[in-house]
């Protein structure tokens, strides 16, 4: 069994039908023949009641491949993707609207798209394209015929010149012919300038320069000066006598560096602390409170005139008078 199919894929959708799982999807491929048998038991056995969507791919080489996405919710999503492959000479195949009525729309556009007609459908009508569009565009073989009838808008590609001159050959996307063989230019461009080829190389051994294949004759032989000759167009006339060199000057002596300044501390925390001597009195901290008040003099009391003297402050001290 694979996924979460209750038996073998051959003994549920018949025989040629293959399946197998990844990234929670269960594929199975059935042949043509089987095609609506396949949905009905998708529906009907397996309860894949949810339709999803219907398409085509196409593969180059093989055909058609029709795919239709059905899900099954009663008990958890359950995925089931059907697939079946019409050939691309005869892309046929019955339609799926007797089992999925949503798949009228789907197949409308893969018909339209791929050119797939499907037996048995209501009305195979265009329904993105217009009436007079011609091709099938999702096909690989169509032409996209849009960029040779009209170049790519914007600047010129790189390398073109705009006196006409030679140009790159352009690379053109898959799906678009060369201008000059289909078109409205058909046979009027032309041919792309082929690049001319490069010599070949001859294997020189390992470690050793390889030769020059420019002759001898076509460049100048190199010559070889030292630095106190100088250039070619340095050089001293012939006629002209050489000058007395110059007496070597004497060498300096190498001057010192100048020693490191020094950095003077400006901050109050940075200052360095005196020291202090050992004296046999240290001073007393005066007093924090406020000083006192010296006393002031006070003025004398002057004596009054008006008053007669006290009698007996004149007497002396000699008793009293007989």
């Amino acid at each position: 069994m694979t996924g979460w199919l209750p038996r073998e894929a051959a003994e549920i959708f018949g025989e040629g039908a293959v399946a197998q799982e990844a990234y929670d999807l269960l594929t199975v491929d059935v042949p043509t023949g089987e095609w609506v048998a396949s949905l009905t038991v998708a529906r009907d056995t397996l309860g894949c009641t949810y339709f999803d969507w219907l398409s085509a791919v196409d593969e180059p080489g093989t055909g058609f491949r029709v795919c239709a996405h059905v899900v099954a919710l009663d008990g958890g999503v359950r995925r089931l993707l059907l697939r079946t492959t019409v050939p691309h000479a005869a892309p046929v195949l019955a339609t799926a609207t007797g089992v999925y009525a949503g798949a009228a729309w789907h197949e409308r556009e893969t018909h339209e798209m791929f050119g797939v007609d499907f037996t048995g459908h209501p009305g195979l009508a265009p329904l993105l394209l217009p009436d007079e569009f011609e091709g099938h565009p999702l096909r690989k073989d169509f032409v996209l015929a849009a960029r040779v009838a009209k170049a790519w808008p914007g600047a010129k590609e790189p390398g073109e010149s705009h006196d006409g001159g030679p140009k790159r050959r352009q690379m053109q996307p898959p799906g678009v012919p060369d201008p000059n063989d289909w078109g409205p230019q058909k046979g009027q461009l032309p041919p792309a300038p082929t690049r001319p080829a490069r010599a070949a190389r001859t294997a020189a051994a390992p470690g050793d320069r390889p030769a020059r294949t420019t002759p001898s004759g076509d460049r100048p032989a190199r010559r070889t000066r030292s630095v106190t000759e100088g250039s070619a167009s340095q050089a001293a006339p012939a006629s002209t006598p050489a000058e007395t060199p110059a007496p070597p000057e004497t060498p300096t002596p190498a001057e010192t560096p100048a020693p490191p300044r020094k950095r003077v501390p400006d901050a109050p925390w940075e200052q360095p602390t005196p020291p202090t001597t050992p004296s046999e009195g240290k001073p007393k901290d005066e007093p924090k409170g406020k000083p006192k008040d010296e006393p002031k003099d006070e003025p004398k009391d002057e004596p009054d005139a008006s008053q007669p003297p006290d009698a007996g402050a004149d007497e002396p001290d000699g008793g009293e008078q007989a």
